[in-house]
């Protein structure tokens, strides 16, 4: 058997909708966490304690589909293991600086050049190139990717 096992490859894609809609992410401090995504800005949607073991807080960054959980009896996951959770943004710069203005520690642009990194948005501001990053206060990674225009394909049909 090679590397490149395609077992998983489909002919068709499937018909019935599932929707990816929350993530969870592992942290320490509850309060800490909630504090933090409340300062970017994010609607918050849950802040239940069903028992003194369990409390979950769920935030929806501002037009996403897609939500964020945490809380306490959630995951068993160490904090700070998420990695390269991807915001999409149609202005990288702009995105930037409202979360700098929100005092969040973030990286300054880059883009990528075939294997390389380089400084700036990309020159000619294609899409899925250019990047900035931060991380919540356990150390879970976010990346902000600069999308304005989607690849064939990358869209559903209603």
């Amino acid at each position: 058997m090679s590397g490149t096992d395609t077992s998983t490859e489909t002919q068709e894609v499937g018909t019935v909708d599932m929707k990816l809609e929350v993530v969870t992410l592992p942290v320490t401090d509850v309060d800490r966490a909630k504090s933090f995504y409340q300062s970017l800005g994010w609607r918050l949607d849950i802040d239940f304690a069903f028992s003194e073991d369990v409390r979950a807080v769920q935030f929806t960054p501002p037009r996403s589909a897609c939500s964020i959980a945490f809380g306490k009896g959630l995951t068993t996951a160490e904090p700070g293991s998420a990695k390269r959770l991807e915001l999409v943004v149609s202005d990288i710069e702009e995105a930037r600086e409202d979360l700098v203005r929100r005092g969040v520690d973030v990286s300054d642009v880059f883009h990528r050049d075939g294997a390389n990194f380089l400084p700036g948005p990309d020159p000619q501001r294609r899409s899925y190139l250019s990047h900035a990053s931060f991380s919540d206060p356990d150390g879970n990674e976010w990346l902000l990717q600069e999308v304005t225009t989607r690849l064939p394909g990358r869209e559903w049909d209603d």
